[in-house]
């Protein structure tokens, strides 16, 4: 089966936003999840005088994890959905959070400009055409020592890992978002996280893309050896440009 990609991509997630919210409630953890995930970022102060940007944010709930633990940071929020991002910016939200139409792939070209601190990418690079691009234009964005932080279904690479989620997609999810009129944007949700990188692969790819400091770490529940967060920083090779 093929993957959905770039308009037919967006066109399915504008589509499914006006449920997306109601399912991924369903998903126990996913909420506490992205805040742990936003708490690996390591970011002193409530992320006093920082700015994060938030790529691939969706209807706001990693926007929503960042607010809440990085309280006085500014927050950019981007994603390549027009229908995912109005529901997201429909939400409630302080002043120092702001949301921007943009495809991953074109940052620059919509505006969003560098340095950030960090960079939280939530459910985003299974769902990019080239990740290695995209890793090297958030490589860019960063300051020298920025964070990244990505939250991101990639398997453990174990059998048993892969059987429980073509269990769950296949036999909870898919019905569900099936009946909802979402059921190919789902299909291809489940397909992708079974093609994707396993965890590890996808931390030599973060390294290879001059982050240093790579780590992967687990998630709990039954989202164990199946959703990771993959932590790093920018790696300066020209101690000058540190200072």
């Amino acid at each position: 089966m093929n993957l959905l990609r770039d308009a037919d991509l967006a066109a399915a997630f504008d589509h499914a936003a006006r449920s997306y919210d109601t399912l991924v409630s369903a998903n126990p953890g996913y909420h506490a999840h992205l805040r742990r995930s936003a708490r690996r970022l390591g970011l002193a102060d409530g992320g006093r005088g920082m700015r994060v940007l938030d790529l691939g944010c969706g209807t706001g709930a990693s926007t929503a994890a960042l607010a809440a633990v990085l309280p006085d940071a500014e927050i950019v929020a981007v994603d390549a959905s027009a229908g995912m991002l109005e529901r997201a910016a429909a939400k409630r939200w302080p002043p120092h959070v702001r949301f921007v139409h943009a495809p991953a792939e074109r940052l620059t070209q919509a505006g969003v400009a560098g340095p950030y601190d960090a960079v939280f990418a939530a459910y985003l690079f299974r769902n990019v055409a080239d990740p290695d691009a995209v890793l090297a234009t958030v490589r860019d964005l960063l300051a020298p020592h920025g964070r990244l932080a990505v939250h991101e279904y990639t398997l453990s690479g174990r059998a048993a890992h892969r059987a429980v989620w073509t269990a769950v997609s296949g036999g909870l999810v898919l019905p569900v978002a099936t009946l909802l009129g979402d059921g190919d944007l789902y299909r291809h949700l489940r397909r992708s996280v079974l093609d994707f990188d396993t965890a590890d692969q996808f931390a030599a790819r973060v390294r290879s893309a001059r982050f240093e400091r790579v780590r992967v770490l687990p998630l709990p529940g039954w989202q164990t050896g199946i959703t990771h967060t993959i932590v790093g920083r920018r790696a300066v090779l020209d101690p000058a440009a540190a200072r």
